[in-house]
């Protein structure tokens, strides 16, 4: 007795083909997964890691005539949670809690001083300045006292992670943070503890160039 041709013995149907190759990806992107985050196992690999980066190229100089003045160190507990209408978190949502660290300079900008800004006295014991108030600078993150507590993730985010060039991206908590430092020192007494600084600088500068009297003043 003969067998069909179509039902011979043995035979992998088409669509069986490719559930395997299916699942055969599926274990090897998890398995990558698992190994990124189980500690230990990344070590079986030999990982090592090389630097190829290429010098550093100066695109430009700029002259400072600032005095900076006064420094402020800043830390904010960022708390970002976005969420997608009708899906809940655990499918599309993300939640990450990040501690970001950062100092914000306070200077006045010695360069803008007019000639009417700086009066002596014939006898030169007397002088009179006039500086513009002192101003912030760009809050600077530092990245060693800068980082993520934790971040949830829903599984929709979790798989594009996967085919993301930059998975895991902290910009926009790191953009948050920035902003609340520069909100804080707006509200701190940094300007005044640089305008402060500054006169007691050109005070004992100027004393010591015979002067026995400085009057500083801010304005403008």
């Amino acid at each position: 007795m003969t067998t069909p041709i179509g039902r011979l013995p043995g035979r992998v149907p088409g669509w069986a083909k490719v559930l395997t190759a299916v699942v055969v990806v599926l274990a090897v992107l998890f398995a990558g997964i698992r190994l990124s985050v189980l500690p230990g196992l990344k070590d079986l690999f030999g990982t090592e890691t090389r630097d190829r980066s290429g010098p550093a190229l100066l695109e430009s100089i700029q002259d400072i005539s600032r005095y900076d003045a006064a420094t402020g160190n800043f830390q904010v507990v960022v708390d970002l949670e976005k969420d997608t209408r009708f899906l809940p978190d655990a499918i599309r949502g993300s939640r990450t809690l990040y501690v970001g660290a950062g100092t914000v300079d306070a200077y006045v900008d010695l360069g803008k001083l007019g000639k009417d800004d700086v009066r002596v006295d014939e006898d030169r014991t007397s002088a009179t300045l006039r500086l513009p108030h002192a101003r912030l600078g760009t809050p600077a993150l530092d990245p060693e006292r800068s980082y993520a507590v934790s971040k949830e993730r829903g599984l929709l985010d979790r798989l594009g992670d996967l085919f993301s060039d930059n998975p895991n991206s902290e910009q926009a908590v790191q953009k948050l943070a920035v902003r609340h430092i520069a909100a804080a020192a707006k509200e701190s007494e940094l300007i005044s503890r640089a305008e402060s600084n500054t006169t007691g600088m050109l005070e004992g500068l100027l004393r010591s160039l015979g002067f026995t009297k400085v009057d500083v003043s801010y304005g403008g």
